[in-house]
């Protein structure tokens, strides 16, 4: 790849690309189209970028949007490729970099959980899975939410007994835990089953999970009646419960197309310059699911343009499926097929159904993503008509398109964090969440006024550091605080350091006997105020302090949870996670691993003789 920059501070718009054209051949490449700022507007893909860039040469017959993209251009800068696929890619990994303010853009790019069956014990483990595909094992999914994978974990604990507790709680265990009591484990750790027949139920739910569920029903169905016919009437009463949870299993998932064995149905609905995508997943002819997404557009973009745009970001960190089934076609669905088989090293298929059940299943996409924009819309005018409210409850100069709420959480003073949710035009804006471990080590334990007074100095000064024109969003246009008079005073201090003077705060305290609904409002140098009772404004400042409460609490919560698991291990020079883990299944304890001698240590699986002088060292030498 080579990439050459294009700016003449003289010249802007149509000019600008004419003059660009003189040093542009026609190799495949992506261009990027930068204001007089240097922030990039748009960045496109092209099979032979002369011919693409001229087009943006000429000075009539653009779309409105495309016609002030050109007008706002300063500079241009070019990467060639040796192909279009890779341009493609290459596109689509700049544009989630980026977020060019003209490009259609995904702004929910999460991951999604999967199903593991581990691979590396004699007694593989069932568990939730996200992220990276590290871990040895075999993996299905992806399922839509943790919540279809929690549900489908608990029934698939009911069939096959599978145990789900980590490792080092595994090699620990002297009886049966409560889980083998209520029928949800076969208890290997005590030996209660054997590793042929675990192996045997864990290949049944592997079958089961691949979509071969109808095997697996009539060998447990044969099971029970041979267990009948023996007069085992215990085992067949067993057989018989894990027949039924299987077949809730079935009944839960839904839709489960005969014809379509993998694949993610996408479907595209466009209203009012707003977009909604609908990702139905299809696994081992199964549905596992369904997420929407509400990719950023303009109000002249056509649907192939969105799909493609979506398609490429959303499997930038995704492995794609088999085929992928849409409700529009692309216009380039080779390209996009090659970019796509190249990623997954196995062929991609791109279809759009006119007819038969893949057919339907686009309908009942297109029908969710329907439904899905119209309740966002809906949603988005109340939103838009409390923000106009907030305005004027607090007196701002216009609705604030950017709402910061803070809160603390803390024990005592320990395990002490900051809390910070965001909320705009569009409702929460959960990907602007933040936490603050609070540092402090001069704050004494509880100062709820010094704990405000560091988050919000370490939030001002990240923002003078990362937006200091305050061009990209990323400023508030209206701070809540969780608090009275006291904090208040104590943020108003530190926004007078930074010399932030133009930003509204308002404190939201508890008010007469604490209770809801009799909020009281603080702000500099004026005395408090209220809103009525049954003011829609009050419910949304009340939803909002509540949501941050929420995060607080969610956050402080994790964080006593990591302290509690924590262990003197954790400060061994060189001993990581995985060693940790090794050292305190092999040992049973950290107060094990402790007193352990020199020769044990050495003799502990993955520990080297260097490594095992270090933990004896750090245990020995101490006292």
């Amino acid at each position: 790849m080579t990439e050459t920059p294009h700016s003449d501070r003289g010249l802007t718009g149509h000019a600008l690309i004419q003059d660009c054209l003189k040093t542009l051949d026609g190799s495949p490449g992506v261009y990027r189209m930068l204001d007089d700022q240097s922030r990039v507007l748009y960045v496109g893909k092209a099979r032979n970028l002369r011919a693409r860039v001229s087009n943006y040469a000429r000075p009539s017959g653009h779309s409105g949007r495309i016609a002030r993209m050109i007008s706002e251009t300063a500079a241009m800068m070019f990467l060639t490729t040796r192909t279009e696929t890779e341009a493609l890619l290459l596109e689509q990994n700049l544009i989630k970099q980026l977020k060019p303010r003209y490009n259609v853009l995904l702004r929910d790019d999460k991951s999604f959980p999967n199903i593991l069956i581990t691979g590396d014990h004699d007694f593989p483990q069932i568990t939730k899975h996200r992220g990276a595909r590290k871990e040895k094992g075999q993996y299905f999914g992806p399922f839509a939410s943790a919540g279809a994978v929690n549900r489908t974990l608990s029934q698939l604990q009911k069939v096959f007994l599978l145990r789900n507790c980590t490792d080092a709680m595994f090699s620990s265990r002297t009886r049966p835990c409560l889980l083998h009591q209520i029928k949800r484990c076969s208890a290997p750790c005590t030996g209660l089953i054997s590793k042929e027949d675990y192996a045997a139920t864990v290949a049944d739910a592997a079958r089961f999970l691949s979509g071969r569920s109808t095997a697996v029903q009539e060998t447990l169905a044969e099971q029970m009646q041979q267990a009948s016919d023996n007069m085992e009437f215990e085992r067949a009463a067993a057989l018989r419960d894990r027949i039924r949870a299987l077949t809730q299993v079935q009944t839960v998932q839904g839709i489960n197309p005969r014809g379509v064995a993998e694949a993610d149905v996408i479907a595209l609905h466009m209203e009012g310059g707003q977009a909604c995508v609908q990702v139905f997943f299809i696994r081992a002819h199964q549905n596992w699911g369904n997420a929407d997404f509400y990719p950023r557009i303009g109000a002249d973009i056509e649907a192939p343009e969105v799909l493609e745009a979506f398609i490429g970001q959303f499997y930038d960190t995704k492995e794609p499926p088999r085929q992928l089934i849409l409700s529009h076609p692309l216009d380039n669905p080779d390209l996009m097929q090659a970019a796509l088989t190249e990623k997954l090293g196995r062929k991609v298929e791109i279809l759009v159904p006119q007819r038969g059940e893949k057919a339907e299943l686009v309908e009942g996409a297109a029908r969710n993503a329907r439904e899905s924009l119209a309740r966002r819309m809906a949603e988005g005018a109340t939103q838009t008509k409390l923000l106009k409210g907030l305005a004027e409850a607090f007196a701002l100069p216009a609705p604030p398109a950017r709402v910061e709420v803070y809160d603390n959480s803390h024990i005592q003073g320990t395990d002490a964090v900051g809390a910070m949710i965001v909320a705009g035009p569009d409702g929460l804006m959960k990907g602007q969440y933040r936490k603050f471990n609070i540092r402090g080590d001069d704050l004494t334990p509880g100062d709820d006024f010094g704990m405000m007074k560091e988050v919000l100095h370490r939030r001002f000064k990240r923002l003078q550091k990362e937006d200091p024109d305050r061009t990209l969003g990323l400023w508030p246009d209206l701070l809540l605080i969780d608090g009275g008079a006291g904090q208040v005073s104590a943020v108003a201090q530190i926004m007078a350091e930074h010399g932030v003077q133009d930003i509204p705060m308002v404190g939201v305290a508890k008010g007469v006997d604490r209770d809801a609904g009799k909020e009281e409002f603080h702000r500099v140098g004026q005395r408090p105020f209220a809103l009525r009772h049954n003011d829609p404004v009050l419910y949304f400042v009340q939803r909002l302090r509540d949501e941050a409460h929420r995060f607080a609490i969610g956050t402080h919560r994790a964080k006593r949870s990591k302290a509690v698991g924590a262990t003197p291990l954790d400060d061994v020079p060189g001993v990581g996670a995985g060693r940790k883990r090794m050292l305190l299944s092999h040992f049973g304890s950290a107060k094990a691993v402790s007193r352990a001698g020199l020769e044990d240590l050495k003799a502990a699986p993955g520990i080297s003789q260097a490594m095992a002088e270090t933990i004896y060292a750090y245990f020995h030498e101490k006292g």
